[in-house]
Formats: structure tokens, sequence, C-alpha cells
């Protein structure tokens, strides 16, 4: 493919990545089970854009990807579930979920945020609870429908976390 009709196509390319990341905020406030259907198809379609036509336009062209600033592989930050979790007995669920719930808000907050800050409060009060327990009881939680996720939530900075029946944002 000659240059010029590369950028061509690669600016159209981007200009439907942003597109699809706008989409992607919209399916976000719709309920759990269609948003997780519809996350899924978008996963999909961004995907086979990326490896079917971006990926050969940048082999060819390797000037035309954009930087990746800020970009990271999403990975996962802890396997702990819940089921293997061991809370010290100076601490409830209730406890940990009251601290939980009251970092929650209707807007949409990174997983990550809300593990440190949960973590935060328990080392402040001399309770040795860790991001990784905080971590797994928001994915038992969202898993549980008594939040929302959005995401994987064990890749917290790739994943997203609210109060249910949260506004559109």
């Amino acid at each position: 493919m000659k240059r010029e009709q590369a950028i061509r196509i690669n600016d159209h390319l981007l200009d439907a990545c942003e597109a699809l990341d706008q989409a992607r905020m919209a399916i976000a406030a719709l309920g759990k089970a269609k948003r997780i259907e519809l996350g899924d198809w978008l996963d999909a379609i961004v995907g086979a854009l990326d490896d079917n036509l971006l990926v050969p336009i940048y082999e060819q062209h390797p000037d035309l990807e954009p930087p990746e600033a800020g970009w990271e592989e999403p990975t996962v930050n802890s396997e702990l579930a819940w089921a293997d979790v061991q809370l010290p007995s100076s601490v409830t669920e209730q406890q940990l979920d009251e601290v939980i719930f009251s970092l929650l808000t209707a807007r949409w907050k990174k997983t990550a945020a809300i593990a440190v800050l949960a973590e935060m409060q328990f080392k402040q009060a001399g309770l040795p609870i860790t991001s990784e327990i905080i971590a797994a009881r928001l994915k038992m939680l969202s898993d549980a429908d008594r939040i929302e996720g959005i995401g994987d939530i064990r890749m917290w900075r790739h994943s997203e976390v609210r109060l249910k029946d949260g506004p559109i944002n």
C-alpha cells in the first residue's frame, strides 16, 4: 500500500477508534447485563480493527503508529479471590463494606483508587487490610450486583466501580 493511502486509511481508523471509545463510555451507563453484552461485542470490534487493519498498516509504515504516551498493557494486579480472604478478627465484612461504600459515588472511579484509599483508611486505624483484600471484596460486591463494575476488576487501573444505578457519565 502506498504511503498516501496508508495515511488516509490510518486517519479514518483512528477516528473510528475515538468514536468506539465514546461508544464504550455510553455503554458504561447501561445496566450491567447489557453493558457486559455490548462491551464484549465492542471489545471484539476493537480487537479486529487493531489486529486486521491497524497492525498491517504499522508493519508497513511504522512511523504512522501514534505514540503510546501513558499507555500500558492491561495486567492483572491481584488474583486474590474473596473466598480465599481471611479477615483479621479485628475487622468484619460489614466494617470493610462501610469503608468501601463510603468511598464510592454514583460516578465511575478507578478500582485502583478505591483499593488504595480504603487501604489508607484501614492503615490509619491500625488495621492490617491490604489493597488486594479490598480489590477482592470489590470484585465480589460487583459479581453479587451490590455495586457496579466495568472491566476486569482484577486489573485495577483498567476497571472502574461505582454505586448501583449511577447517572450517565
